[in-house]
């Protein structure tokens, strides 16, 4: 399981330029062996500092009306370091990497409401192991004085204040990611694991498995001198015949039996490391492709949600068109019952008017001498059929 990783370091004045001039890579040649020169192009900055981190300090200072007396020994910058290890990064591929340091800078953005303004410095470093950010930030407190007017001030032990300031670090620090959707493990207590935390130069000189391999490459194994039993013999008498055949050649023999073990041990090292750089190669090719399925897998659901959302807006559009339309129909078809009604009263109302006998005979007549049906929709399947008729001949 990977872990979410924030580490803090307090500096002096005296102290602040050399880590600018490493996290802007200012220097020509570097004597860090983990930086990666042809991958420097990537790091990027989330906020970048225009000078030198003392001169920053000092632009701020003027430009903010700050409380504080500030000595030569004074800490007036803290880094932050956020990261995790490889694997997670593998995993959760470059774009939720660019969103995970984002997330860790909205964070100190707002501890103990630090505010931006307050930031000096945040880039993301991609050359050098796993990706981190390192952050500058000026220790500012937002308290009152001893007339209660509300003031700024430059104060890492107060804004530090406490044995457990770190653990709570921790915690918000953790907590913050884990809402984010990040799936990391809080680490765990320097109580529990009595492991001292180490600063970023100092991890870099622990063994690690680079070393190991480079270690590998410059080995050397060579058959160690051993007296030649010939010349040994030429020297010794007789009577010594029994400590060289005893003593001297199964030593002889066994110092040769060790190197040849010693070659075949070389040799299965090499292959076990070349097995797991393979190993490696393909886990980090996994990652990738694990990532892209989840990203692809978003997508198709975010499509599925819209074709929803469509579908449901087309079938409302149609239910709401078939309802309107019955409206219509349904009112047609009392117009039409209606029409009838008031035919048939105006025929009974001119039977009678005129004396022109039973309204059914003046109907009949009607359709006779006309050849029309009184009744529309009579009328109109004897239209069809007639053209029907007309068709087939």
């Amino acid at each position: 399981m990977s872990y979410a990783i924030v580490r803090n370091e307090k500096l002096t004045r005296a102290e602040i330029n050399g880590k600018g001039t490493h996290n802007d890579r200012k220097a020509k040649n570097h004597s860090n062996k983990n930086i990666d020169p042809t991958r420097t192009h990537l790091n990027y900055y989330i906020k970048k500092n225009e000078f030198t981190y003392t001169k920053e300090f000092d632009k701020y200072i003027k430009e903010n009306n700050l409380k504080g007396h500030l000595r030569s020994n004074s800490i007036i910058m803290c880094q932050m370091i956020f990261t995790s290890d490889q694997s997670f990064f593998d995993k959760i591929g470059e774009k939720e990497t660019k969103r995970y340091f984002d997330e860790c800078y909205k964070f100190i953005c707002n501890y103990k409401n630090l505010g931006e303004k307050n930031i000096i410095s945040a880039v993301v470093h991609l050359d050098e192991g796993a990706p981190h950010m390192h952050l500058m930030f000026v220790p500012v407190v937002h308290t009152k004085d001893k007339e209660g007017n509300k003031i700024d001030k430059i104060c890492a032990r107060d804004f530090w204040k406490g044995r457990d300031s770190y653990r709570k670090l921790q915690d918000a620090y953790f907590n913050h990611v884990k809402s984010k959707g990040f799936d990391l493990e809080r680490g765990m207590f320097i109580e529990d694991t009595g492991r001292k935390h180490y600063t970023i130069e100092e991890y870099k000189k622990i063994t690690n498995y680079d070393n190991t391999k480079k270690l590998l490459s410059e080995m050397k194994l060579e058959l160690p001198k051993v007296p030649d039993i010939n010349d040994i013999s030429k020297f010794s008498i007789k009577r010594d015949e029994k400590i060289l055949e005893k003593i001297i050649k199964p030593k002889d023999d066994f110092i040769k039996e060790l190197y040849k073990e010693n070659l075949s041990l070389n040799k299965e090292l090499s292959k076990q490391s070349k097995i797991i750089d393979e190993a490696q190669k393909y886990q980090k090719e996994r990652n990738i492709i694990l990532a892209d399925n989840r990203s692809l897998h978003k997508e198709v659901e975010d499509i599925k949600k819209q074709y929803k959302e469509k579908e449901f807006d087309l079938k409302w559009n149609y239910e709401n068109e078939i309802k309107h339309l019955e409206n219509e129909n349904n009112h047609l078809n009392k117009i039409i019952d209606r029409f009838y009604k008031t035919i048939n009263k105006f025929i009974e109302w001119i039977c009678n008017k005129f004396n022109f006998g039973d309204s059914k005979e003046l109907v009949k007549k009607f359709e006779d001498d006309t050849h029309t049906l009184i009744d529309p929709v009579k009328q109109i399947k004897k239209e069809e059929r007639e053209k029907e008729f007309e068709l087939s001949r």
